[in-house]
């Protein structure tokens, strides 16, 4: 069940602005607004010129996949606060905004069940040839050869690259199902082991042992093309590819060329360099490949989590209170209550 909503009345009268939204509605952000006597503002911008004209004037926006750049914060002086609808903030300028006094917030936690439910699916489907058994049978054939060789799933070894939340979730759901888990994490130290019974080893440890390997890590420039050429070289034969973070972390030709040519068994990608993905791509053509558009965050609870929370942080820097995320508190240093 959804929290009730935060009751906050801004400090003087406030101007949301949602840059761009492809929900069916934001009667939910509307709601949020109007509990706390904001004005909201839906346009849908794609270029850094569209945000700086809808936004003109505005306290705050709510950004979906539009361009905040130092060129729109520049040209938007009034700016308190930015809300991503989502855990990534790889199209914003965090960096630009912190220097501007900008407040960042993301809603990091909404789809952590979701995520790590739809990189376990994908990973079992694949394990067990699922989709490709039930394309065969809607052909008429009933063959087991296009799968083989399949897996007893205990006691092989599931591989987490990025122990987060959704990844930390994802190993405890793995487990669950009897995999061995192991797990990489530039913030943590090969040779120990989490909270949640991971033992933690390098990234390149982690690509030769894995069965599976899943991806649960931010993009940056230090996880664009993680995986590529040379790191599919290394990979232990047969191995198994879920990604469900960002499409840029998987260099997208590199990986259907090891599915062409066996060094992966299989991938189940829900996340794209390019999305949609374009119809002329080598993955389409793939039957080891399984996709998914983009869908491992929605649920009715997450999407309806996500609107809600989304709006309430920038609520709460417009009223002068410190939201509930943030990724740059220091830029409400002395200014927010408690």
């Amino acid at each position: 069940m959804s929290e009730p909503t935060i009751p906050v009345t801004p400090i003087e009268p406030t101007q949301i602005v949602i840059t761009d939204c492809d929900h069916d509605s934001i009667d939910i952000e509307r709601a949020v607004a109007k509990a706390a006597g904001v004005e909201l503002v839906l346009a849908q911008c794609h270029s850094e010129d569209e945000v700086i004209a809808a936004a003109a004037g505005a306290d705050a926006i709510v950004v979906q996949y539009a361009p905040i750049t130092a060129k729109v914060l520049d040209a938007l002086p009034g700016l308190k606060a930015i809300g991503r609808y989502g855990v990534g903030v790889d199209t914003l300028d965090v960096e630009a905004a912190t220097a501007r006094g900008v407040a960042i917030c993301n809603v990091p936690d909404y789809g952590t069940e979701d995520v790590s439910d739809h990189a376990i699916a994908l990973a079992v489907s694949l394990a067990r040839g699922i989709t490709q058994l039930d394309r065969g049978v809607r052909r008429g054939d009933y063959s087991l050869r296009p799968v083989q060789p399949l897996h007893r799933i205990s006691g092989r070894v599931f591989g987490v690259v990025g122990l987060g939340l959704i990844g930390a979730a994802t190993g405890r759901k793995a487990k669950g199902l009897g995999y061995q888990v192991i797990g990489s994490d530039p913030l943590l130290t090969p040779g120990s082991v989490t909270g949640d019974g991971i033992s933690v080893v390098s990234f390149e440890e982690l690509i030769g042992q894995a069965d599976v390997i899943s991806l649960h890590v931010p993009l940056n420039q230090y996880t664009h093309h993680l995986i590529n050429s040379e790191v599919l070289d290394k990979v232990k034969p047969g191995a198994v590819l879920v990604n469900t973070c960002r499409g840029a972390v998987v260099e997208t030709d590199a990986v259907a060329a090891a599915l062409k040519d066996g060094r992966l068994h299989a991938a189940g990608l829900d996340v794209f360099e390019v999305e949609p993905l374009p119809r002329t791509s080598q993955l389409l053509e793939l039957n080891n490949a399984v996709l998914t558009p983009h869908a491992a965050w929605y649920s009715e609870e997450s999407y309806q989590e996500l609107k809600r929370r989304t709006v309430e942080n920038v609520v709460q820097v417009c009223a002068g209170r410190l939201p509930r995320n943030i990724l740059n508190p220091d830029v409400l240093q002395g200014s927010v209550s408690a």
